[in-house]
């Protein structure tokens, strides 16, 4: 095989799979931000709300890097805002519920 025969079946192969490579980094995105999300949730029980927002933050670049038009993903982000939003504050106790409504939804896209 050519070298050219060679290069055009690697492009080939790279424009057919390229579909579902993007929905596999999606679905990366959607892992690391239920991951970050139990991280945050995790500290908001011991009562650690810097931690919270930090891990919480995390999660929420992973959740708006999935790029997926979702419901869940969508009321995922909005938990991660909230939990965002109230650790900062300092409650962490509202913050974890946030957190971990944002692990249930983010934990059902599909």
């Amino acid at each position: 095989m050519t070298t050219m025969n060679r290069g055009m079946l690697v492009l080939a192969a790279v424009a057919l799979l390229g579909l579902p490579v993007v929905a596999q980094a999606d679905n990366k995105h959607v892992s690391e931000a239920v991951e970050h999300a139990k991280e945050a949730a995790a500290h908001g029980k011991q009562g650690h709300a810097d931690a919270l927002v930090k891990h919480a933050e995390g999660a929420l670049k992973h959740a708006q890097a999935a790029g997926m038009k979702n419901p869940h993903l969508d009321e995922g982000i909005k938990h991660l805002n909230e939990a965002i939003e109230h650790g900062k504050a300092g409650h962490a106790d509202v913050a974890t519920q946030h957190a971990e409504g944002a692990v249930t939804h983010l934990s059902e896209v599909k």
